[in-house]
């Protein structure tokens, strides 16, 4: 069942010279595509990469992507000031010549502050393209989880959506079976009608019989329900017709449960029977439990 949920989460880890994260991927609901980045600084380009990537898999949904990445420390680099280092010894020898001084020893020229400098190692252009195309490699792999997470709540849904499709079908079968429709039972609560109004008259009382045949035939007419009952199979078959094509259904499957309660709502207040009046409310029932579900879905 290629049904998709737009609920989901995906964590994934990777690691890099001396830089490891995790992406972590969470997907709600929501009326379209809407991205939210939280990334540490400086990673504006890969946010784009990210965003194009998202756009590509997923059409609807609010999906927020964080990535928590740390650095291992790595040794200095001890660098030589020689600048510093031919200063320091130019004026080691000029001492010497004026006060005949010792030459000074390697130990004490390299403990002169300034000589030797403390410097970070500076990441190499191919070092940065490396954790660049492992990012986006592990960041694929997060998607992938999405996309699975997503699919398996979007079976769970199917099955929902299927079985509640299959409850109301019984409920049209059931008020189509009714023997509140046969043409016997409907004269014959039409025939109690008239012949209440008759008796609240004090017999005819100038009431016209054809007039009386004529009402009698509108209210047969007003209650009749086929068109209803067929218009609810209609939408029956179509929403499972959707479901099973690829592609987001969400917005098709959210205008078809709005058309079943529609006509849930037109059979109810047309039904003259207890029987079908109760199925066209467990009818709704069932259809506000669906629309809650296709909220969810892509």
């Amino acid at each position: 069942m290629p049904l998709k949920s737009m609920t989901g989460f995906a964590r994934q880890e990777g690691t890099c010279g001396n830089a490891s994260w995790a992406f972590e991927l969470r997907s709600v609901n929501g009326r379209s595509l809407d991205l939210r980045f939280r990334l540490p600084p400086g990673y504006d380009a890969f946010e784009a990469r990210a965003r194009e990537r998202v756009q590509k898999r997923f059409s609807r949904g609010s999906i927020s992507v964080n990535l928590d990445l740390s650095r291992q420390p790595s040794a200095p680099i001890i660098r030589l000031n020689e600048t510093v280092l031919a200063q320091v010894l130019a004026a080691a020898e000029r001492v010497r010549a004026m006060s005949g001084a010792g030459p000074a020893s390697v130990e004490g020229l390299l403990g002169i502050r300034g000589v030797l400098e403390m410097a970070d190692p500076v990441e190499t252009p191919e070092a940065q393209a490396a954790r660049d195309a492992a990012l986006d490699e592990s960041f694929d792999r997060a998607l992938d989880g999405l996309v699975a997470a997503r699919s398996s709540e979007g079976d769970r849904l199917a099955a929902v959506l299927l079985a509640g499709l299959a409850e109301i079908e019984a409920h049209v079968g059931a008020v189509a079976a009714s023997p509140a429709r046969r043409p016997e039972a409907i004269a014959r609560r039409i025939g109690e009608q008239v012949a209440r109004i008759l008796a609240a008259a004090g017999g005819n009382n100038g009431l016209d019989p054809v007039r009386l045949h004529q009402e009698a035939v509108l209210i047969a007419t007003k209650a009749d329900v086929e068109e209803e009952l067929q218009r609810l199979r209609m939408h029956i078959a179509a929403a499972r017709e959707l479901m099973a094509e690829p592609g987001p259904a969400g917005r098709k499957l959210d205008f078809l449960t709005q058309e079943l309660n529609r006509e849930a709502n037109t059979l109810c207040s047309k039904a003259n029977d207890g029987d079908i009046s109760r199925a066209g409310l467990a009818m709704k029932v069932v259809i506000d439990q669906m629309r809650e579900q296709v909220a969810n879905v892509e």
